[in-house]
């Protein structure tokens, strides 16, 4: 890279970094191994939080995150975990019915598990 090139990746950057060539040159190359590194971590963030998301739509349902899954393996629905967890928190009755088919598909699915009631604190006069 020639020094205008740099110079033009380093603007904005803090102190000497962005107008001492040597000191540019250092910081630009960095930055470019940072956001080569964080465009890989940042599709991995991206597919934690979608089945973050799926499980705790499933588990609302009884169901959890990996038997919700496999289910929909079995039945072959072809979705996503993006469009699953978009459908998870926008759309609660369809995500509902493809955890009724999932758990139709799979027996492991068949205990519903209900979540425990909070009782509140009777008042005793």
């Amino acid at each position: 890279m020639n020094k205008k090139e740099v110079f033009k990746l380093a603007k904005g950057f803090r102190g000497r970094a962005k107008n001492c060539i040597r000191i540019a040159r250092e910081r630009v190359e960095k930055a470019l191994q940072y956001s080569y590194r964080d465009r890989r971590n940042k599709k991995r963030d991206m597919r934690s939080l979608w089945i973050q998301r799926i499980n705790a739509g499933t588990r609302q349902h009884g169901v959890n995150y990996g038997n919700f899954m496999h289910g929909l393996m079995k039945e072959n629905v072809q979705l996503n975990r993006k469009v699953l967890s978009e459908l998870s928190m926008h759309e609660p009755y369809s995500f509902k019915a493809l955890v009724d088919v999932s758990r139709s598909a799979f027996p492991g699915n068949k205990k519903s598990i209900v979540p425990p009631k909070k009782e509140g604190l009777a008042i005793v006069l």
